[in-house]
């Protein structure tokens, strides 16, 4: 029975990450890229501006920094250390370049994203304000049973498998680098994210907001580190990702035979699970920003895929590439503890077990988060009860994504996020013409208010 729903699943799931849902998300990313005129090019300085300059809400709820430093908890995950070396094994450096495309394209497709929740977004009992996906697809399309499948959908592979996947990579990397077995792991990131969670969404944001800057900004140090003690290497390895780009040269660290296609299909598909743009996941923290106009959050959330794919992928990219590792054998997360090892020294693999820990603990705490909003979707008066049974769920499911490895548990992820993604890019293309209004309407009153509201109108 096993083996057939293994099958069922696997089958569902070539249907849905096959080339048609990888071209719908950029075609998505095209498509307001073009409706909202290249937000990611015209205010690229002001994306800087009004992220920096959200470091307090209007009234006292969440800033709308600590959204983007929730949703960012979410994003930057075990896929930014492990993903881009396997995108790089698979694919060659031309991967790189993909990847960056993606995730510019991602910028504009997020930004309608965060609008599209700031505008259906509901307030919560306790002050704050929830949304997403669920909610702008009920309420923007009048379309009930979409949000509820979503909301299913999302608690399913992200409140319980992904963080289920997120422990056991920890347990992995602990083991890996310093020895330590599964269970008294489990128990410790169990207790230090129950402390987190029971506080709910504030604390959260508390914690992400503290933490997330600070390994973020560590982690890409390291990097520009790394680059600057091999500054010689840098035009050739510049030069490798344009050209395993675009097929001029096919060698590439050691690496023979990656074509265009291979490092188009790794690159986008790194790009595109890394930022999450489009997939439905980064709008339900967004959507609890406390700002004036919808449109100031969508430039805070593409900041939110600069720095999870410009930034901390291509950091990772060039550690790997600077150290001459490629063509090594290794891939994953090994490649990447490889790799640093010969660029710093012996210090490096503790220092990548260190990082893996922090991005993969705070990703298991914006995925709890974004459970939670859509369980207060579908159970509005859930109630303590309610939301504590969720939450001993999710502790649940860490202790058994350390000890256990069940294939149809990852597949079965894969399928209800394809699910989501899906019914995502379904209402944010419908609703488009809403995310354009509330930018328009953002820039007219940009010229003679630095900080203008939004009416409505």
């Amino acid at each position: 029975m096993e083996g057939f729903l293994m099958d069922l699943v696997s089958s569902a799931n070539g249907v849905l990450w096959g080339k048609v849902m990888v071209w719908l998300l950029l075609g998505t990313g095209v498509f307001y890229t073009l409706r909202l005129r290249f937000p990611q090019v015209r205010h690229f300085g002001h994306m800087f501006k009004v992220t920096l300059g959200g470091r307090k809400s209007q009234e006292g709820g969440i800033s709308s920094f600590q959204a983007l430093c929730t949703g960012l908890a979410a994003q930057v995950g075990t896929g930014n250390l492990a993903g881009v070396a396997t995108a790089l094994v698979s694919g060659g450096p031309g991967a790189i370049f993909w990847m960056w495309l993606t995730a510019v394209l991602g910028m504009a497709t997020i930004c309608g994203e965060a609008i599209l929740a700031q505008l259906f977004r509901v307030k919560d009992q306790d002050g704050t304000y929830r949304g997403g996906p669920a909610y702008y697809l009920e309420k923007g399309l009048g379309q009930r049973w979409m949000g509820m499948l979503f909301a299913v959908s999302i608690i399913v592979a992200m409140g319980f498998i992904f963080n289920a996947v997120q422990s056991n990579s920890i347990a992995a990397g602990l083991r890996g680098a310093f020895g330590m077995r599964e269970l008294p792991v489990a128990a410790v990131l169990m207790a230090v994210t129950a402390v987190v969670i029971f506080g709910g969404l504030k604390r959260i944001a508390h914690v992400a907001e503290v933490v997330v800057p600070v390994m973020a900004i560590a982690y890409i140090a390291i990097s520009l580190y790394i680059t600057l003690t091999h500054i010689s290497l840098l035009p050739s390895i510049i030069s490798m990702i344009f050209q395993g780009a675009f097929g001029a040269k096919q060698v590439a660290g050691g690496v023979l035979g990656h074509t265009v296609a291979q490092a188009f299909r790794y690159g986008v598909a790194r790009g595109l699970f890394s930022n999450e743009a489009g997939m439905g996941s980064t709008p339900n923290a967004h959507a609890t920003a406390e700002v004036r106009h919808p449109a100031r959050q969508g430039f805070v959330a593409m900041m939110g895929v600069f720095v999870d794919t410009l930034l901390v992928c291509s950091a990772t990219a060039t550690i790997i590439l600077v150290s001459g590792q490629l063509g090594s054998g290794a891939t994953g997360i090994e490649l990447t503890q490889l790799a640093i090892r010969s660029a710093v020294g012996s210090w490096g693999p503790y220092f990548i077990a260190a990082a893996l820990l922090f991005f993969s603990w705070t990703s298991i705490l914006g995925n709890y988060y974004y459970g939670e909003s859509n369980l207060k979707y579908l159970f509005p008066n859930c109630g303590t009860l309610g939301l504590g049974a969720y939450r001993v769920i999710v502790l649940g499911m860490l202790l058994f994504g350390a000890t256990s490895s069940v294939p149809l548990v990852w597949e079965l992820a894969d399928f209800f996020n394809g699910i989501m993604a899906l019914l995502n890019l379904v209402g944010i293309i419908l609703l488009s013409n809403l995310a354009v209004r509330a930018m328009n309407d953002y820039e007219s009153k940009l010229k003679s208010d630095p900080d203008p509201s939004y009416d409505g109108n």
